[in-house]
């Protein structure tokens, strides 16, 4: 059963996405449909988690708008997200870092992790 599920699901995930982790920044330009028209909308954040495997991985994405934190959860594998770009990686020692929640100011900076290429 497993194996006909996976058979089924591979045609439908993406290769076209980069490697990224929780704490780095990101921007997702996500589609959006607003009556007959189509735009494409920028999201611009901290990656807080990535959740699940397969067709059904989930990221969250954490940014600060006019002074609020706005959190928005996307599907990794969605049709609707057209391109994501890494800005910086960040360097964090958690899976889940829900803590920036709680900080503010330069508490809540993480520091970059230079990638030697």
């Amino acid at each position: 059963m497993n194996l006909i599920v996976n058979s089924i699901t591979q045609g439908t995930l993406r290769t076209d996405l980069p490697d990224f982790k929780a704490g780095d920044r990101i921007t997702v330009f996500y589609k959006i449909k607003e009556g007959a028209k189509e735009r494409i909308q920028q999201f611009q954040g901290d990656v807080l988690q990535r959740r699940n495997s397969g067709v059904n991985e989930m990221f969250t994405v954490r940014k600060i708008s006019n002074g609020v934190g706005v959190e928005r959860i996307f599907p990794l594998h969605s049709p609707y997200i057209d391109k994501i770009e890494v800005n910086r990686h960040g360097k964090v020692r958690r899976a889940r870092i829900f803590y920036l929640r709680e900080q503010i100011g330069k508490k809540a900076r993480i520091k970059e992790r230079r990638i030697i290429k």
